[in-house]
């Protein structure tokens, strides 16, 4: 079938084109788009920090309704809603552990450009194959998707757009507090950025109930920290972070923090805001640059973890429904992060994800 897509065939650009899109194959279903979410994931695909080869659909953040499923589907069925999310194997050790996030092959899987028979799903006008990301390449008006990495949720369609988040940055932030850190009720956390990911870690914090919730931002985010949750702001262009975190801890420093800016240096200033027997977590995605770290200071003399976290350590067939009922008791206001463009305006809401706007819904 013929449908618009977002392709990206050079560094940067993106472009709207009718594309060939396959039947779904075993396993799959075919999703017709209600909306998608862009993140910094997707930026650093079309920037080529991730590389996957031209032409390219991005998007990975998407949401919409089963249209039709392929052989062998059993768990979704036509008219059920879904959150697009991160595809796994579904037989290594991890994902038999319930570790998806984990999976033995999810590098490939999120950014090898094909689907799992090594096959892409779409072709352009002149007869090129076009690469997939995540296995959804959500910037089009439908899109092929495993049954796995679709999540029915019980929402009506008018809903659905405001969740695009759940699938990757939300599902990150909160994830990386609520199933990686597990803070104790009254404990302190610093969270290191304020986009959309560090919001929602804010949001998850304060359902963990942290007593002590610091906020470090940029030109932008203080007064969406506080409304989301957080107790403390620091600028971090301004003031001196760990001076601040130690004056606002008693001079204890944190039990738990989150690193979500995508600036490596910020993982070791991150470390010299722990207390002791802390637990810091990175979860941004970077240009691969190295960040010395002085173990004896920052991590053995204090005894602090400093652990990675990919998705938020999720296993999104129970995560992602978790979220949708935290977002329904108002525990968890993601909508009030969105701002939303018609698939045309895709080019301005991607160039203005990098000027400030939290998250930008694309709308179909």
């Amino acid at each position: 079938m013929k449908v618009q897509a977002a392709v990206s065939r050079e560094k940067g650009k993106i472009a709207i084109e009718t594309v060939e899109l396959a039947e779904p194959k075993a396993g799959e279903v075919l999703v017709k788009m209600v909306a998608s979410g862009i993140c910094h994931t997707d930026s650093a695909v079309i920037e080529q920090y991730l590389p996957i080869s031209f032409p390219i659909v991005a998007g990975h953040e998407g949401v919409g309704v089963v249209e039709k499923v392929g052989p062998g589907v059993t768990n979704l069925a036509p008219g059920d809603r879904v959150v697009l999310t991160f595809p796994s194997c579904g037989v290594c050790d991890h994902c038999q552990d319930a570790h998806p996030y984990s999976c033995d092959d999810n590098f490939t899987m999120l950014f090898g450009g094909k689907y799992r028979d090594g096959t892409t799903r779409m072709k352009t006008e002149d007869g090129k194959d076009v690469n997939t990301m995540f296995m959804q390449s959500s910037f089009a008006t439908y899109a092929i998707a495993n049954q796995d990495n679709a999540i029915k949720v019980d929402v009506d369609v008018d809903e659905l757009k405001k969740l695009c988040s759940l699938g990757c940055g939300v599902q990150t932030g909160a994830g990386a507090v609520l199933n990686r850190m597990k803070p104790r009720p009254g404990s302190s956390i610093a969270v290191f950025g304020c986009g959309a990911v560090g919001l929602a870690g804010i949001m998850a914090a304060k359902i963990a109930g942290c007593s002590t919730i610091i906020a470090i931002h940029g030109s932008k985010g203080r007064e969406e920290a506080l409304e989301f949750g957080a107790t403390h702001t620091i600028n971090g262009r301004k003031e001196d972070i760990v001076a601040k975190v130690k004056e606002i801890t008693n001079g204890k420093g944190v039990n738990y923090a989150l690193e979500s800016t995508g600036q490596p240096p910020m993982a070791r200033t991150m470390l010299d805001c722990m207390a002791k027997e802390g637990l810091a977590v990175t979860v941004s995605v970077t240009a691969g640059a190295e960040v010395p770290i002085a173990l004896e200071p920052q991590i053995m003399n204090p005894s602090v973890t400093f652990a990675g976290c990919v998705e938020g350590h999720s296993n999104p067939k129970v995560f992602i429904p978790e979220l949708v009922r935290l977002y329904k008791e108002g525990k968890l206001p993601v909508d009030k992060m969105n701002k939303y463009y018609k698939f045309e305006e895709i080019e301005k809401a991607y160039h203005e994800s990098h000027g400030g706007v939290l998250k930008p819904i694309i709308v179909f």
